[in-house]
């Protein structure tokens, strides 16, 4: 029972964690009607970002340093849409692959760098000692009776939730209600004079924020950045839009966001899982294909059930 407990709390503290992410995937991908490829390249930037101030001595700037730098590669994959009318698809793959170079450069040519620094002890010999983390500073300040996973668990929720109450807070502003209209009938939107480029580069920037902070809070809790990180970033985004969005359904952007947070809890708990069955490390990547799959499919099947049950209790043929 303890084991099943300690796979939970784990299982649901990586999904907290990457739930800014998908949040992020869902902003273009459903609300700007956007396919957006920047993620893999924005989530290693805000995790490069975030381990260079942490290295400083700041580990609360380095999540918001992440997530301005999230914001600013979403202003060139923006700005690349509207202002050079590059195709969206094609514009993300061009500043993922310049931030590649980008967060090389920021670990100091070298595809890892880890939370420490470098200090003399009473020796004068040079060691390196560990930097302070956001989860450190919660647990010396509210957690000294629990768990180091419990209190980041704990943590890392309490920001994600207020990450997303902001989020659904912006999107009752004129602001952000520019943004949906945008994403729903651009056409409309210009000709209500209404800046469409400035709203779609906006939600883009928006969106890589949040990809990025998402970096940043996993770098914090790991204690590490790694060029590779990103890999798969984006179907894993995917897969939690997909499965909040087919729980519940088309509903308002706040039932859809809190649907995607909690999406993309169920996929934690569904990699977790399959660990738990000695699934090798190499078959996530398929697994996480698979659940977008059913994902997909599972909502066309049930349209598709509903319709043959209404012709035949009419008395019709289904087709």
């Amino acid at each position: 029972m303890n084991e099943l407990a300690g796979m939970l709390v784990s299982a649901l503290g990586q999904g907290f964690i990457y739930a800014p992410m998908a949040l992020g995937v869902f902003l273009t991908f459903s609300i700007l009607k956007t396919p957006d490829l920047t993620v893999e390249g924005s989530f290693v930037f805000g995790m490069t970002t975030c381990v260079t101030v942490s290295i400083m001595g700041h580990p609360v700037l380095a999540l918001f340093a992440g997530m301005f730098a999230g914001a600013v590669a979403g202003l060139c994959t923006g700005l690349l849409q509207t202002k050079l009318k590059i195709d969206p698809i094609l514009s993300g793959i061009l500043t993922m692959t310049g931030l590649y170079t980008v967060n090389y450069a920021i670990l100091g040519g070298q595809s890892n760098r880890y939370l420490q620094y470098e200090t003399k002890n009473e020796l004068g010999v040079t060691v390196n000692k560990p930097a302070d983390t956001i989860y450190k500073m919660f647990q010396r300040t509210f957690g000294k009776d629990m768990s180091s996973a419990m209190t980041a668990f704990l943590l890392t929720m309490l920001i994600v939730l207020v990450t997303c109450g902001i989020m659904v807070t912006f999107f009752r502003t004129r602001s952000g209600m520019a943004i949906i209209a945008t994403g729903d009938n651009e056409e409309m939107v210009r000709s209500s004079s209404i800046n469409a480029d400035v709203s779609r580069v906006a939600g883009v920037m928006m969106s890589n924020g949040l990809v990025a902070f998402s970096g940043a809070l996993l770098c914090e809790y790991q204690k590490y950045a790694d060029l590779n990180c990103g890999n798969g970033m984006l179907v894993m985004g995917l897969a939690s839009v997909i499965i909040g969005l087919t729980i519940f359904g088309n509903h308002s952007v706040t039932i859809q966001a809190v649907g995607v947070l909690i999406g993309s809890l169920l996929y934690r708990i569904i990699i977790q899982a399959a660990y738990k069955i000695d699934m090798p490390s190499y078959a996530v990547k398929l697994l996480s294909a698979l659940i977008v799959i059913a994902a997909l499919v599972v909502p066309m099947l049930q349209k598709k059930y509903k319709k043959t049950m209404r012709k035949t209790k009419t008395g019709g043929q289904p087709r």
